[in-house]
C-alpha cells in the first residue's frame, strides 16, 4: 500500500457516496457505515414485523377472505421479490451497492402507505408487488421487502473481512430481530388499519441513514481467471439449488404459522402479537450462536442440526393439537431455522468471486422465493380444505432433501482459495461493541 497517498475525505468528497469509491475508507469509517446500516435495518425490521403480523388479520378477519387469497397475496410478493431481487443483485455489482439499497429502501414505506390509504384487495395485491409481502422468512428480516436483502448482505461483506463476517452478520441480524420483536409487540396497541401507517413511518425514518453511508471499494480478490470464473459459477449454481429447496419448504409453512393459530385455535390479534414477539426475540438471540456453530460444526452441519430439529418439532405441532405445546414450538422453531443463517451467508460470500457477490446472493434468493410461491398456493389450498396437517409432512420431506444436498454439494466446508473474497489485504475490524 502507498502510505504517501492521502485518501479522500468521505465527509467532503461525495463521489464516495453513490458509486464505488476510489480508495478503501479507514476502519473508523467502516464502523460508522455499519452503524448507519444498523439504524436502517432496525427501523425497517420493526415496520416489516408489524406488517407481517397485521396482514393475515386484515385479509382473514377484516376483509373476510380465505387462506387461498392470503396465499395469492403472498405469492405476488414472492414473485416481485424474485424479479426485483435479481435486478438488485446485478445493480449492486455493476452500479452501486449504496444507490441500490436506497432504491429498495423506499419500497416498504410506499407499500404500507398504499394499504393504509385504501385497504382493499386490489391495493393489497399492488402493495405486495411493491413491498414484497412474502412472509417466507422469520421476522428477523420481517418477511417483507426481501428484495433489499442481496444488497444489504453484499454491503456487509464489503465492510467486513472473512475472519469476522459471520460475527457481524450474527450481531446485525440479532439487533434486527430485537427490532422485529418490538414491532410485533406494537401491533397490540394499534388497529389493523393504523398498523400500516405506523409501519410506513418507521421504515421511512431509516432512509436518511443510508445517505451518509460510505461503501468501500471492491478490488478483485484475485485476477478473474478462467478457473475462478468456473468455480464461482459452480458455487452460485449449488447455492441456487439449495435455495430452491429451502424456499419451497419455507413457503409451505412459514407464511401460514400465524394463520394456523388463527384457524385452528382462534387466537386474538393481541395474543398472537405477543407470542410472535417472543418467537422473534428467541430467533434473534439464536443468531448470536452462529459464530460458535460455524467454528464447532461448520456451516453445513450447523444447518443440518438446527433445521432437522426444527422440522421434528413442527411435525409434533401438526399431529398434536395442544395449544400450550404448539405455542412453545412456535416460539422455538424460528430460532432453529435461522440460527445458522449468518454462517450460510458467509459461506456464499466467501465461495464466489468478489465481483459476483451481489449476483450470487440474488440468485440464491430468486431460487428460494420462486420455489416458495408455488408452495404458498399449495398450503393456502390445503388450509381452505381444512387439511392443515398435510403441509407439515410435505415440509419434512423437502427439508430432508435439502439437508442431503448441502452435504452432497459442500463435503469440504472450507472455501476455495481461488475465489475467496478475502485473499487481498484488508484492514481488520474489531468485534462489534469494541
Amino acid at each position: 500500500m502507498n502510505a504517501s497517498r492521502s485518501p479522500p475525505d468521505p465527509d467532503t468528497d461525495f463521489s464516495l457516496t453513490l458509486g464505488p469509491p476510489s480508495t478503501t475508507p479507514p476502519p473508523k469509517m467502516r464502523r460508522r457505515s455499519l452503524l448507519l446500516l444498523v439504524i436502517f435495518r432496525l427501523l425497517r425490521s420493526a415496520a416489516s414485523a408489524m406488517i407481517a403480523v397485521a396482514l393475515p388479520y386484515l385479509v382473514l378477519r377484516k376483509l373476510h377472505y380465505g387462506s387461498l387469497m392470503l396465499g395469492a397475496i403472498y405469492m405476488i410478493g414472492l414473485a416481485s421479490t424474485a424479479v426485483l431481487g435479481l435486478a438488485v443483485g446485478h445493480l449492486a455489482d455493476r452500479w452501486s451497492r449504496k444507490g441500490t439499497l436506497i432504491l429498495t429502501g423506499v419500497m416498504v414505506p410506499l407499500s404500507a402507505l398504499l394499504v393504509y390509504a385504501r385497504p382493499d384487495l386490489p391495493i393489497l395485491f399492488l402493495a405486495s408487488l411493491i413491498g414484497g409481502f412474502a412472509a417466507t422468512g422469520s421476522l428477523i428480516g420481517g418477511g417483507v421487502g426481501g428484495a433489499a436483502q442481496p444488497a444489504q448482505t453484499a454491503v456487509i461483506a464489503d465492510l467486513t473481512t472473512l475472519s469476522n463476517r459471520t460475527l457481524y452478520y450474527s450481531v446485525l441480524a440479532f439487533l434486527s430481530g430485537v427490532a422485529g420483536a418490538g414491532g410485533a409487540w406494537l401491533v397490540r396497541y394499534f388497529s389493523i388499519h393504523n398498523v400500516f401507517l405506523v409501519a410506513a413511518g418507521l421504515s421511512a425514518l431509516g432512509l436518511p441513514a443510508l445517505v451518509f453511508m460510505v461503501i468501500p471499494a471492491r478490488p478483485p480478490a484475485v485476477p478473474r481467471t478462467s478457473d475462478a470464473h468456473k468455480a464461482s459459477r459452480k458455487n452460485i449454481r449449488k447455492f441456487g439449488i439449495t435455495g430452491m429447496f429451502n424456499g419451497f419448504s419455507q413457503g409451505l409453512i412459514t407464511p401460514f404459522l400465524i394463520p394456523f393459530f388463527v384457524i385452528v385455535y382462534g387466537l386474538h390479534k393481541s395474543q398472537m402479537a405477543s407470542y410472535t414477539s417472543v418467537a422473534t426475540m428467541l430467533g434473534a438471540v439464536s443468531l448470536l450462536a452462529a459464530p460458535m456453530l460455524e467454528k464447532r460444526l461448520g456451516f453445513v452441519r450447523s444447518i443440518a442440526f438446527t433445521r432437522a430439529l426444527g422440522t421434528l418439532l413442527l411435525l409434533v405441532m401438526a399431529i398434536w393439537h395442544n395449544l400450550d405445546f404448539a405455542l412453545i414450538i412456535y416460539a422455538v422453531t424460528p430460532a432453529l431455522r435461522i440460527a445458522a443463517l449468518p454462517a450460510q451467508q458467509t459461506a456464499i460470500t466467501s465461495r464466489v468471486h468478489s465481483d459476483d457477490v451481489g449476483r450470487a446472493l440474488a440468485v440464491n434468493q430468486v431460487a428460494r422465493v420462486s420455489a416458495a410461491s408455488g408452495a404458498i398456493l399449495c398450503t393456502g389450498y390445503l388450509f381452505d380444505l381444512s387439511a392443515v396437517e398435510v403441509p407439515f409432512f410435505i415440509y419434512a420431506a423437502v427439508m430432508s432433501a435439502n439437508i442431503f444436498l448441502y452435504f452432497k454439494f459442500f463435503p469440504n466446508q472450507a472455501p476455495s482459495p481461488i475465489i475467496s473474497a478475502d485473499t487481498s489485504e484488508q484492514p481488520s475490524l474489531p468485534p462489534p461493541g469494541n
